[in-house]
């Protein structure tokens, strides 16, 4: 995967996570676009690269937001981590892996953050009102998840590329 390519799409989807979609919002809330580009990410390129990516989007997204800092990138990495061990004990991929994986990542990731956030002392994060918060997003990642998906293939290694095309001759 190349990590200057990377590294701007993180900064695009944080901004349009942050200055787009409180426009966009669905049942009033928005998705973790950096969330389900890190899944994306592991799913793909594995679990170190998942964390990585998940962690990077994370700490970007946490300058905006309220709570203490890395507390999403360490729901993210930690999320993108465990989708990235999970694909590798898949032997095919089934159709609508993509907005299963953003559904259930998104609620995975959400419930890491209130987790995260009431361990570290944060209030409000074991409510019925933050449940339903993460509920919702997950639905909103789902959606969302064949687009992010799609980006992440377009993004794609250079090696596996001329992989690719060498043994398609």
């Amino acid at each position: 995967m190349r990590v200057g390519r990377t590294a701007v799409v993180v900064v695009l989807l944080v901004v349009m996570q942050v200055t787009v979609f409180p426009h966009l919002r669905f049942f009033g809330v928005v998705p973790d676009l950096g969330l389900v580009f890190a899944i994306a990410v592991a799913y793909y390129h594995g679990p170190e690269a998942g964390a990585l990516v998940g962690f990077a989007c994370g700490l970007l997204y946490d300058l905006f937001l309220e709570t203490p800092l890395a507390m999403a990138a360490l729901a993210y990495a930690l999320t993108a981590y465990a989708v990235g061990l999970l694909q590798a004990g898949l032997l095919r991929a089934p159709r609508g892996i993509s907005v299963l994986l953003g559904g259930v990542g998104g609620l995975a990731g959400g419930l890491a953050f209130i987790a995260i956030g009431g361990l570290a002392g944060v209030s409000g994060m074991w409510t019925a009102h933050a449940l339903e918060v993460v509920a919702l997003s997950a639905v909103y990642d789902a959606l969302l998840a064949p687009a992010v998906f799609w980006l992440v293939r377009q993004l794609g290694s250079p090696e596996r590329d001329q992989a690719q095309r060498w043994l398609q001759r």
